[in-house]
């Protein structure tokens, strides 16, 4: 099994359910630009520390399994996991109900009410 194929089997999903999240009505308003510029930074930090990491032989990678294709010295499959929690996690979040309470209204605290 290549990396890209275990990749797959949660690319996907996360991918489905940030569409999802996208389509959805409860969505915050800047939802997408949010995911975008936090995609830009993990994803940088995880080019220059993937770098690092491999370069100084902290982990490597069967060369049987990846595609050949790199950032530096990261495969680009590795680029895969930072990806996956920026589609997932505020998907997650836009679409379990009851987390947190709207922009911009904020609910008071129970404890402080008289």
């Amino acid at each position: 099994m290549t990396y890209w194929t275990l990749n797959a089997f949660f690319l996907v999903p996360a991918a489905l359910i940030f569409a999802a999240a996208l389509l959805g009505r409860n969505r915050p308003r800047h939802f997408a630009a949010a995911a975008a510029v936090t995609a830009v930074v993990l994803l940088a930090l995880t080019a220059v520390f993937d770098n690092l990491m491999i370069r100084v032989g902290l982990f490597w990678y069967n060369e049987d399994r990846i595609s050949g294709a790199f950032a530096g010295a990261a495969p680009l499959e590795d680029f895969a996991y930072p990806l996956a929690a920026v589609l997932l996690l505020p998907a997650l979040w836009a679409l379990l109900p009851g987390r947190a309470p709207a922009p911009g209204g904020a609910q008071p605290n129970p404890k402080e009410t008289p």
